[in-house]
């Protein structure tokens, strides 16, 4: 929800951001981490889990905040888990993509998908650090923010991300300058350690394919069966990362768009055209004069571009979606958009505690504490962390090499050209991030499945061919001719094929393949 902080309008599922060295990749000199690996974990009952299976159980895993420096102090992760039905072969840790998606809450809402999968394993889910409840980053209630520039040329808009950049560094704490995936990748092989699994099972979509992938690379020995399901790109800087995901959401809006207009009673007009240009208006609009939610909170077009971005991408959300829609141009209702987008509701003039009083480095916030600006902000961290070719100071000096990327991102979408744009903008000029994961080929693990569909508009389908030629001969490719984003809550043939593979370990030999369903 707006306040005031451009970073929280970042649309849901980009794949790609901090300011800190990379971590050192697991085969390098380390400290001593043995307490670490070490640690009891204990389950108990979920607190403010609102609908959380009455056999799921809720606990966490202390890791340092430096992995090269452990001394600097420890962040405790949060986890839960739903315990295996039958004969339990291990545990299995599932990532819901962002990066930023918490995955606490993800397991919560998707627990009775993964019935089969409970049936052999303790099905795991964690909210990664600077994620959800794990000493969540944030930019506050905006009270500290830089005024918008008021000119709108490239080094305004770029003197204004850098000041954002720095507020949002300080009101996260120390572990804004620690997150990135191949720190969540070591933080990753604590856990598997913690819950008593000789190797890791995971299961990972969107974002999550790319935490997999980073742990094939850090290690390699460890892995046991991996589904990674709408796979991303491990070698596109974020530039080009972006310019394609703008693409794919606003190919999904269009389609979105045609449907409800061919329903009748759409609240974006009788034709794609209309409905179109209606979102566009509706998200000027709310810009202009936003929705109160509540003391210092407010759902601006920017958020709505941001509910958009989480419900386009499966065509099972678009009647809700549609209904949302109409709850805002009816009634300035938006709280069907932000279940849609996965954010807490606050009451009617809740006074909202300033988030830089309950993050940083150490423990676990409550559920309703999470700050509304999360998962847009972890997305921009990490995915600065994990570039190392953001944009040069150099490059930021040429005005037209900047108006011609706002020109061409506005162009394919001018609904979420921005906000994506924005993104890249604000890694710009930082520090470099890691270069490990541009160097992950041709990994030595065993067999472990790829999940690529044709019609995914997040994560095209060549990133999974290209992804699975990165990782060499033990990467299994399934081509699913199926459209949305991902395929293993949309198809049942993808759906069979992975839990045969995690159950059973059956992969078959050749092509795989499920057609549309």
């Amino acid at each position: 929800m707006r306040t005031r902080c451009a970073i929280a309008s970042a649309a849901t599922l980009a794949l790609l951001a901090t300011t800190a060295a990379p971590a050192t990749p697991a085969d390098d000199a380390t400290p001593d981490l043995t307490p670490f690996y070490d640690q009891p974990l204990t389950w108990h009952a979920c607190k403010g889990l609102d609908g959380a299976p009455s056999d799921m159980r809720c606990g966490r895993v202390t890791v340092p905040l430096d992995y090269a420096a452990p001394e600097k102090g420890t962040l405790d992760l949060a986890l839960n888990r739903i315990p295996a039905s039958g004969k339990k072969r291990g545990s299995l840790l599932v990532n819901f993509g962002g990066p930023g998606g918490p995955g606490v809450a993800g397991l919560v809402g998707w627990a009775k998908q993964f019935g089969d999968l409970a049936k052999g394993y303790d099905v795991v889910g964690f909210d990664p650090r600077g994620v959800g409840t794990s000493s969540p980053v944030t930019c506050g209630d905006g009270s500290d923010m830089p005024d918008e520039p008021l000119a709108d040329d490239a080094s305004a808009v770029l003197e204004h991300a850098a000041e954002q950049w720095q507020v949002c560094r300080k009101r996260s704490g120390p572990v804004a300058d620690h997150v990135g995936t191949v720190n969540v990748s070591r933080d990753l092989d604590v856990m598997r350690e913690a819950l008593g699994d000789d190797k890791l099972n995971f299961l990972g979509f969107s974002y999550g394919t790319r935490l997999g992938a980073v742990y094939t690379g850090q290690f390699p020995h460890k892995v046991g069966r991996m589904v990674l399901d709408g796979v991303d790109t491990l070698t596109e800087p974020m530039v080009q990362q972006n310019r394609v995901a703008v693409e794919g959401q606003q190919t999904a809006l269009d389609n979105f768009a045609t449907w409800c207009a061919q329903g009748g009673g759409c609240v974006l007009g009788d034709n794609s055209r209309d409905a179109r240009q209606r979102v566009a208006q509706l998200v000027d609009q709310l810009n202009g004069k936003p929705i109160p939610l509540g003391e210092g909170l407010e759902y601006s077009g920017d958020d709505l571009v941001n509910s958009l971005g989480s419900a386009l991408y499966h065509r099972d959300a678009w009647p809700t979606l549609a209904q949302a829609l109409g709850n805002v141009v009816a009634d300035r209702d938006p709280r069907a958009l932000l279940r849609l987008s996965g954010v807490p509701i606050p009451p009617p003039d809740e006074h909202v505690t300033p988030p830089a009083t309950r993050s940083g480095a150490g423990g676990i916030v409550a559920q309703d504490d999470i700050p509304p600006d999360n998962f847009g902000v972890a997305l921009a961290m990490v995915n600065c962390a994990d570039d190392p070719d953001r944009l040069t100071a150099a490059q930021l000096s040429d005005e037209k090499l900047i108006e011609g990327l706002i020109d061409d991102y506005t162009e394919a979408s001018p609904i979420f050209g921005p906000a994506r744009l924005e993104q890249v903008l604000l890694c710009a000029g930082q520090p470099k991030g890691t270069d490990f994961i541009r160097k992950i080929h041709d990994v030595d693990t065993p067999r472990f499945l790829l999940v690529g569909t044709r019609g995914d508009p997040a994560t095209p389908y060549q990133w999974a061919v290209e992804t699975a030629q990165r990782l060499g001969d033990q990467a299994v490719l399934l081509d699913n001719q199926g459209d949305g984003h991902t395929g293993y809550f949309s198809s049942k043939c993808v759906a069979r094929k992975a839990d045969d593979y995690l159950l059973y370990g059956e992969l078959g030999h050749g092509s795989l393949y499920c057609g549309e369903e």
